[in-house]
């Protein structure tokens, strides 16, 4: 099968039911011979890693197209701007873009960014990291959002935003909001991380005739541990909507935190089954929880190394067995050659609701800020080439990214989850400001930065003897 009639199968398949089982069978070979059996750039359980989630995302959105979930609209638009513009790298504004890019700065640009337009949000979660009341909350006026959004799609060619929060369906700057964008940039794909409370039948319908976005909902667990963060009443409204996404034909996926409280359901086949099987989800992201500051109840809610290594056993036999669409960030960094972060080739960097550009989400320092940028007559593409992004790249490339044959462990592939230390000591520029108290508290205590060292040595010590067994001696 030819690269280029990949889409028109696609899209054959989701029209006709009675070839979809058989054109499903050909591109699932067609993505296992290309990844597994012709790609000679990375270890084989890498590619075999790679293969596995692509399948698991074809059978996962195969799935409910069978179901009626993903509307036939709203599948044409997706293998039209997913697969090949994004997957495929079809477009060819894309491929000169990068081209310009590279002649400029002598790299290529990051594939796409993290937005918070909004710190706004109708919930107040324990723990949340963007917490605020409506009055002081920060909002990045619509101008601002549009001209990052143009930039990405101009002058990186990228096809793809991720957009965070607070809360994204409450934005709302000069009448506008972040649906005016998705219609707006109608050849991108947004994926939206979202509490999904205020998802009614009038924001499903404007998604599903944008057929660009989809929404990855908040969970803790099931209905118990969701409202206890959460508050009462909200896997009910999570609930209702996933039942207006699935009359409109919008796909959705649900985004988890691990944490020392609901780890033990994260294990359990139970948790992905009544998501993905019964509520219908394409995919399920999963985040291992980052302390920010030295309180006792942060630091006791990460996940401790054995149970997270346990976790990883877990995500190896969800993609293999179950066919289940899901990636931890942490645990799955085989998928992306390691770290993300620091706007490297195929990553991406962090845009916060004050307009604070951060190597990651889940890094709370910057040296940038798009306002600063652009009153000074720069762009975002600057903001790449602080420091504190080329000190993030360089480890990058150092761990593994220039040697995707022989990379260091990338079952730890975090800069300042994983190698804390490193981070302090190499990767964050002495210029770089917290932005936020706990994260100058974190800086600040000699305990915080021993609790970390310690728990990555011990993590160490669990995965490196996997990756060297599975993966590096294959």
């Amino acid at each position: 099968m030819k690269t280029e009639v990949i889409p028109s199968k696609l899209i054959k398949m989701a029209n006709y039911k009675y070839s979809r089982k058989i054109l499903t069978k050909k591109i699932d070979n067609y993505i296992y011979k290309n990844l597994v059996n012709d790609d000679s750039e990375d270890l084989q359980q890498v590619r075999l890693k790679k293969y596995q989630f692509l399948s698991a995302m074809l059978h996962c959105v195969i799935r409910n197209v069978d179901k009626g979930y993903i509307s036939k609209e709203v599948t044409r638009k997706i293998i039209d701007v997913l697969v090949q513009n994004n997957l495929m790298e079809g477009d060819q504004s894309y491929k000169q873009a990068v081209e310009k890019f590279r002649e400029k700065y002598g790299e290529p640009p990051p594939s796409f960014i993290v937005f918070s337009p909004t710190q706004k949000c109708n919930l107040n979660c324990i723990g949340c990291y963007a917490s605020s009341t409506p009055k002081t909350a920060a909002t990045i006026p619509y101008p601002y959002v549009d001209r990052v959004v143009s930039e990405v799609h101009d002058s990186w060619g990228s096809r793809f935003i991720a957009i965070s929060g607070g809360e994204p369906f409450m934005y709302k700057s000069e009448d506008k909001t972040l649906l005016d964008i998705f219609e707006k940039y109608n050849d991108m794909l947004f994926l939206i991380y979202t509490n999904g409370t205020v998802i009614n039948e009038e924001v499903a319908e404007r998604l599903a005739k944008s057929a660009n976005a989809t929404p990855a909902i908040s969970v803790e667990g099931y209905e118990k541990e969701t409202n206890e963060k959460r508050g009462v009443g909200t896997h009910e409204k999570i609930l209702k909507a996933f039942e207006h996404l699935r009359q409109a034909g919008v796909p959705f996926g649900i985004s988890v935190t691990a944490t020392s409280k609901n780890v033990d359901i994260l294990l359990t086949d139970e948790f992905y089954d009544f998501y993905f099987k019964q509520q219908g989800a394409s995919y399920m992201w999963q985040f291992q929880l980052m302390p920010i500051g030295r309180g006792k109840d942060e630091i006791d809610s990460m996940v401790n190394p054995d149970k997270r290594v346990q976790l990883y056993r877990k995500w190896e036999k969800l993609l293999s067995e179950k066919k289940y669409c899901l990636a931890d960030f942490w645990n799955s960094g085989v998928l992306t050659r390691g770290c993300i972060a620091y706007g490297r080739s195929g990553g991406y960097f962090y845009i916060d609701w004050y307009g604070n550009v951060t190597p990651c989400a889940f890094i709370p320092y910057y040296v940038d800020n798009i306002y600063d940028l652009y009153n000074n007559g720069k762009t975002l593409s600057d903001a790449m080439f602080s420091d504190f992004m080329k000190n993030g790249r360089k480890w990058q490339k150092e761990y593994g990214f220039d040697n995707w044959k022989k990379p260091k462990n990338w079952l730890m592939p975090c800069s300042i989850r994983d190698h804390y230390e490193i981070f302090r000591n190499s990767v964050l520029p002495k210029g770089a400001k917290p932005e936020d108290e706990k994260a100058k508290e974190a800086l600040e205590s000699d305990e915080y930065f021993e609790v970390l060292r310690k728990y990555d040595e011990e993590l160490q010590g669990l995965t490196e003897k996997i990756w060297e067994a599975e993966y590096l001696n294959v």
